[in-house]
């Protein structure tokens, strides 16, 4: 009866439009942050995909052929390069590529009758942990010299849809490739080998023929000239993909990006800057709601304030008295809570069929879930503290 009755004594004034306008203004930020970061969660296999168009960690950084560097032979990057990228707070780490310094003919041998198809190659290799391509047939022994090669993807669609299309020959699959026995005859310095290989994959990621450093190493020491050379290739795994600072070095450095890295990784960077803004608002708006409130209940508080002096002296805790409007902000809270959570499920909804197109599998929502129950309780909780912290300034002036 006395919670009651103090209910109906504190029910006066309050200003249910000021209490609307607040729970509305909450209800749209946390619908803009809880869309915003499931709308992130679901379309981020995309950027984790390695074949995804805007997938865009690793960077193949060469120097700028210039007519003088093809005359003189200058194109390397050298070591005080390599250690100044290394250095740029963009980058995460650097592998060289290391090209082979001999002839290569590889030979495939053409069915039953003997004849093979030759051609002249190159190798190149670079760090086992830049590769995209796990294979436990990734090493080199020199007792039992077969030589590992992973080759493009781009290499393998050229020949099916190019010269096999052009030839009147079959198509090969990724998995068929694997199973092709390979010759490769290597000669340098005047010494020359034949080796068994095989395709052991492809790579989506550099665009050349890879085999093990164990092996340029011992191929290179063996049929190469022996003259140090610079790296000639560089593979960047960046941390900020599509950073404008990024372009600026490349460009400043003459250096350039192969393919068009550069250029897709500016969808990914763009997107997530797009995404943070879009959170950052609702973010934003969320906390506007909170100060509305607070000040809703200030002046709620302003209004009623010989009221609650009257009640404190008649024996009621300042806990009583903040407890109603504590119970206020909580049912209010509550019901913006759900409400944005049906809200956000439902516009999910409705994008989630724009996305199937693209292969995309719907993310969890548990993430998103524990944001927007957390927001609304970081505002419940300051605006609980804020009412408390009002209520006892007004016990401490009643003592």
């Amino acid at each position: 009866m006395k919670k009651s009755l103090l209910s109906k004594l504190l029910r006066k004034n309050v200003s249910s439009m000021q209490l609307g306008g607040s729970a509305i203004a909450n209800l749209i930020g946390l619908i803009i942050v809880g869309i915003a970061l499931q709308f992130y969660l679901d379309l981020r296999p995309i950027f984790n995909d390695e074949e995804s168009f805007v997938k865009s960690d690793y960077l193949v950084v060469t120097r700028k052929v210039t007519g003088m560097d093809a005359l003189m032979g200058g194109s390397e990057i050298s070591e005080a390069e390599v250690a100044d990228i290394e250095a740029q707070p963009w980058v995460r780490r650097v592998g060289r590529f290391t090209a082979s310094d001999y002839e290569v003919r590889a030979a495939v041998a053409l069915g039953s009758s003997g004849a093979a198809m030759t051609t002249q190659l190159f190798f190149e290799s670079i760090p086992a942990e830049f590769l995209d391509v796990n294979s436990a047939e990734w090493r080199f022994d020199e007792s039992n010299p077969v030589i590992p090669v992973i080759v493009s993807k781009d290499y393998l669609s050229l020949y099916n849809f190019g010269f096999a299309a052009a030839q009147g020959m079959p198509k090969i699959s990724e998995g068929m490739a694997g199973m092709i026995p390979l010759q490769f005859t290597i000669s340098g310095n005047g010494l020359s080998q034949s080796f068994s290989g095989r395709i052991v994959g492809f790579s989506a990621r550099v665009n050349t023929i890879l085999v093990p450093e164990e092996f340029m190493h011992w191929s290179n020491s063996r049929f190469g000239s022996g003259s140090a050379a610079g790296a000639s290739r560089l593979i960047v795994e960046v941390n900020a993909p599509g950073d404008i600072k990024i372009e600026q070095y490349i460009a400043d450095h003459n250096f350039e990006v192969a393919g068009d890295k550069a250029n897709s990784n500016k969808a990914g960077y763009l997107f997530t800057i797009a995404v943070s803004v879009v959170a950052a608002v609702g973010v934003l708006i969320s906390l506007l709601s909170f100060f509305v409130l607070i000040l809703s209940i200030m002046l709620l508080l302003q209004k009623n304030t010989k009221k609650l002096q009257d009640l404190l002296q008649l024996g009621y805790t300042p806990m009583q008295v903040s407890g109603y409007y504590i119970r206020l902000v909580l049912r209010v809270n509550d019901a913006v809570l759900i409400l944005a959570l049906v809200l956000i499920f439902v516009a999910r909804l409705i994008y989630l069929p724009m996305l199937e197109p693209l292969g995309i599998e719907a993310a969890s929502t548990a993430l998103t879930i524990v944001a927007v129950i957390g927001l609304v309780a970081l505002i419940t909780i300051g605006n609980a503290v804020a009412i408390m912290r009002h209520v006892n300034k007004l016990w401490r002036l009643h003592e």
